[in-house]
Parts: C-alpha cells; structure tokens; sequence
C-alpha cells in the first residue's frame, strides 16, 4: 500500500481521531511520524525550547534523567526536581521550585518503566496551573497511553508523548504526540527556527491536518503498516467489548491481583507505595541471593519473557514485569496466570523458598 494512495488517507486520519479519544481531548493535535517514543523528546525540545529557556523535569527514574538529557542537548537551562528510589515529587516539592524560578516546560514521566513508578499525572497538572499557569505541562506517556487514565483536557495537559509497543499493542516503530492548542500557539510564537528539521511541526502539522481530512501528504513517509495496525488497536480499544474506563479499572485489578502473588512468595517491589505503583508494570525486586541470569532463562524456557533491571542505582537487584493491553483485557488467555506461576515456578527451581507467613 501507498502512503499516498486515497486508500490510506483515511486510515490515518482515523487514528488521529481515535487518539484524540483514547485521551480525552477534543482539540489536542496528534501526531503520528516513524521513530520510537524517544523521538517525542526530540520533538519537544525542539518544538517548544529555545536556547537557553527554563525546564524543569520531574525524575522517577531512568528516562527522566534522559529526557532532561535530551533537552539539555538543544540548549535547554534544566533543573531536575527528584525523589527517592520508588517515589515521584510531591506537591509541594513542585510548588517551592515553581515559585522559586519560571520555566518554559515542566516534563515527567507517567510511568518510568525503570522504576514501576506512576507520577500523580493529574496533582501535577492541577499544581502547575495553581502557580505557573504558563508554563507547560509535558506527560511522557510511553507506559501509560491506554492503561493508565489521562484526561488530557480536563487536567489540562500541554503534551502527551508515547509509543505504540506497549498499551497500544502495536509493533514498535511509531512516535506517537500530541499536543494542545495552547503548545501549538508557542511553537507558532517561537523567535528562533524548531532545532530540528525531521521532526519540525511546521513540516509535520500540515500533513496531520491534510491525512485527517481525508487527503493524502507528504513530507517524509509514515510507516504504513504499522499505521494499519495502530488503526485496528485503537478501534479495538474504544469500540470493542471493553470500554476505555473499564480496560482502565481491568488494569488497576490485574496490577492488584500480580503485585499481591509477588507479595505473598516474600519479594519486595520497589515502589515506596501503591499510591506511586504503575498498573502497566510492576518492578520487583530479587530475595536476597539471587540475580537475573538465575530466573530469567528459567522464564524464558516457559515461553515467558521479563526484563531485568534498568535504574542504575539497582540495575542488577530487581527484574520488570508488563501486564498491559491484551493480557490485561482478554483474561480468557491466561496470560497473568502463567505468568505468576512460571515466576513461581522458575525460583522453585533455583532454589527459592517462600518464607514462612508470606504467602
């Protein structure tokens, strides 16, 4: 198929408008452009940041850090506002560094899939509005878009960044942005050229606004297939048998019913609490003893596949578990079970023991 061929227009533009309601929005602006969710860094240093502006990124973890890494490197003055291992910024942490300096964005990670923690995406939203109403709010939603709850509109969010590999259920390979009305109007109002000419806004919105009419564009071409499937995930999600705020509660229950199995063998998760626990993923930590290369290829001899750690504090401490999208809304399959028995299982061959009064 064509990227430009009348057969495809209206595919992509449904998915724009599909995604408009996945998050709750009637007037952000999506933007769909070949590349992962790394990309949309990219695109909001170098859509919204000029030389030199003021961001302030909230750090739960690993790609907090980086995004503060990106947008230093188009010449962002960047101030990192952090917590300790497993928790997020608290109100009024972000409240004294809101009053204490104006920035032109404040970015945080939804869910840092690093650590398994979930930022409190509509307090900071709300806190931003309170003190620094012209400042941007940027939401990494890579772990979040389509299972955890984002009420773009009514919490009043600037831009929301993700992908389509992990709550979306489609294959890698599509960054996926959307931004408000209000984040467009800064672009518009930017004294300086956008620091990048691929992922520019000024080449990409012409033709997100010619695919939702139905008209074929073209600046540099759209993974087509990839667009197909993205197509058939977001009719899934809001046209099928589950309705958006019941896959969002079938999230919540599943994160519950996996996070109490790892409680009850004795592991630790590292969130500091529930209330900064994603219901995407969970991380867990190893008991005492043991490490990824003693349980990861006894998983993977089960047909299971878990990451082990990314956080650099505790890299080689702690392994990752998704429990998203398919395996979350089609229980039928069994997914969670095998999962929870085949970690089960897998450190009752290495040599685990529960603890007594864990389970």
């Amino acid at each position: 198929m064509s990227h430009v061929s009348p057969a495809f227009a209206p595919v992509f533009g449904n998915c724009i408008k599909l995604l408009r309601k996945v998050l709750y929005t009637e007037s952000g602006q999506p933007f769909l452009v070949a590349g992962s969710g790394t990309l949309g860094w990219d695109a909001v240093a170098a859509n919204l940041i000029e030389k030199d502006e003021k961001a302030l990124v909230l750090n739960t973890g690993y790609f907090g850090e980086a995004f503060a890494d990106c947008l230093s490197l188009y010449g962002a003055d960047v101030t990192q506002l952090g917590a300790p291992l497993g928790g997020a910024p608290i109100k009024k942490q972000i409240t004294e560094a809101l009053k204490k300096d104006k920035y032109k964005v404040l970015t945080f990670t939804h869910v840092d899939t690093s650590t398994g923690v979930l930022s409190n995406a509509k307090m900071i939203a709300e806190t931003v509005k309170e003190v620094s109403p012209e400042t941007l709010v940027v939401l990494d939603g890579v772990c979040a878009v389509a299972s955890e709850e984002i009420r773009f509109d009514d919490w009043g969010i600037d831009v929301v960044i993700s992908a389509t590999q992990k709550g979306l259920g489609v294959p890698p390979g599509l960054s996926v942005v959307v931004a408000s009305q209000k984040a467009l109007k800064v672009f518009e109002q930017r004294k300086s050229l956008p620091a990048s000419y691929y992922i520019s806004w000024a080449k990409w919105l012409p033709v997100m606004k010619n695919y939702e009419a139905g008209t074929p564009s073209y600046f540099a071409t759209p993974p087509v297939q990839l667009i197909y499937a993205l197509e058939t995930s977001l009719k899934t999600i809001m046209e099928g048998k589950v309705s958006l705020e019941e896959r969002f509660k079938m999230h919540r229950e599943t994160s519950v019913k996996f996070k109490t199995a790892m409680k009850d063998m004795g592991f630790k998760l590292l969130p500091l609490s529930d209330d900064t626990s994603a219901n995407g993923m969970s991380a867990v930590y190893f008991p005492d003893g043991f490490k990824a290369p003693d349980i990861l290829p006894k998983m993977l001899k089960r047909d299971i596949v878990v990451a082990a750690g990314l956080h650099k504090d505790v890299k080689d401490r702690y392994f990752r578990v998704g429990h998203m999208g398919v395996t979350v809304v089609n229980p039928e399959r069994g997914d969670m079970e095998k999962i929870i028995k085949g970690i089960q299982d897998s450190f009752a061959e290495a040599g685990y023991k529960v603890p007594s009064g864990s389970a």
